[in-house]
């Protein structure tokens, strides 16, 4: 059994690793660290394990873990890893967006791997650590990635993409009460979201070009998902369309490439992008759905960690949509 150990055991990301790591085949939870929460059960602030667990928060890290989850806010993953260090044969998961872009994936003499499987599946499988991909960033490069290994990505790309309210945390904020939230809807961070970085690097590596990537995120009037679309000119036809997309995700379980119309709620709850093609007088436009928490965070983690492992990819993430 491989022992884990999740650092922010406590936020929305920390608890859907708890719940994929109780029921995976081959993972036993070594500990579960929160200072908040220290000495408390699991269950009384993942409710929904009353029953399933009696595991408690810890507030001591132990060093000798198989694999380490980084459930932290942007820039404490680095912090930790300097007051609490583990050791080498450790492998480190981090979920924040520390160690996503090339200058930053070299750390304390570890090398972070950029875990998104459909790109990176060989690298990760040798990989000691991983910098695991934004919610956004994930959705946005499954939907272009076949794009840009064929070299066939316009110069112009447009990305209009919402998420919902747990793409924030568990803080609270102006934006995320219930109050503001419900029947209301907003961008924020038009073409500066902080996931253009990674998707750059990545959309690069397999195809330069000149163009920019022109992104606006919103905010949506629900709990989970992101649903985002991308168009860009494609001098081809969509059946061609649809052929370089079914190649390029022929081996990818978790990518699946639709000719019907797609929506957001079939992924939510599972580790799925769903991707759909349309074609109007020379314009692709590809949707792409996920559950931002799980395939956009903490399933995608377990998905990099069954790699890194040489389990089955698919291991502790059979899991069940909520389409109804």
């Amino acid at each position: 059994m491989i022992k884990a150990g999740i650092i922010g055991g406590s936020g929305y990301t920390g608890g859907e690793l708890i719940r994929l790591l109780l029921h995976h085949p081959q993972v036993e939870i070594n500990f579960i660290y929160s200072t908040t929460r220290a000495g408390t059960r699991v269950s009384t602030t993942h409710t929904d394990l009353l029953g399933v667990t009696t595991l408690e928060f810890t507030d001591k890290a132990d060093p000798d873990t198989d694999v380490v989850f980084l459930c932290l806010g942007h820039g404490n993953s680095r912090k930790f890893l300097q007051e609490h260090p583990f050791f080498e044969k450790t492998r480190i998961i981090d979920l924040s967006s520390d160690f996503r872009l090339k200058k930053d994936s070299a750390f304390q003499g570890r090398n972070f791997v950029y875990g998104l499987p459909e790109l990176y599946r060989e690298e990760i499988k040798n990989a000691g650590n991983i910098a695991n991909p934004g919610c956004f960033a994930t959705a946005i490069q499954l939907a272009l990635l076949p794009l840009a290994a064929a070299q066939l990505l316009g110069d112009e790309v447009h990305v209009n993409a919402t998420t919902g309210s747990t793409g924030a945390g568990v803080s609270l904020s102006p934006t995320t009460h219930f109050s503001w939230r419900e029947n209301n809807m907003s961008h924020y961070k038009a073409f500066t979201h902080q996931h253009l970085n990674e998707i750059n690097e990545s959309l690069a590596y397999k195809q330069s070009r000149k163009g920019k990537l022109w992104f606006v995120p919103n905010r949506g009037d629900f709990t989970r998902g992101i649903w985002a679309t991308a168009y860009t000119h494609f001098k081809g036809s969509l059946e061609e369309a649809y052929a370089l997309y079914g190649d390029y995700y022929a081996q990818a379980p978790f990518a699946q490439v639709s000719p019907e119309p797609i929506s957001l709620k079939p992924v939510i709850n599972t580790n799925q992008c769903h991707l759909h093609l349309h074609l109007h007088e020379g314009m692709l436009l590809i949707s792409s759905a996920i559950d931002n928490l799980l395939k956009g965070a903490s399933g995608q983690a377990v998905q990099n960690m069954n790699l890194m492992f040489g389990l089955d990819e698919e291991a502790g993430l059979r899991l069940k949509s909520i389409v109804h």
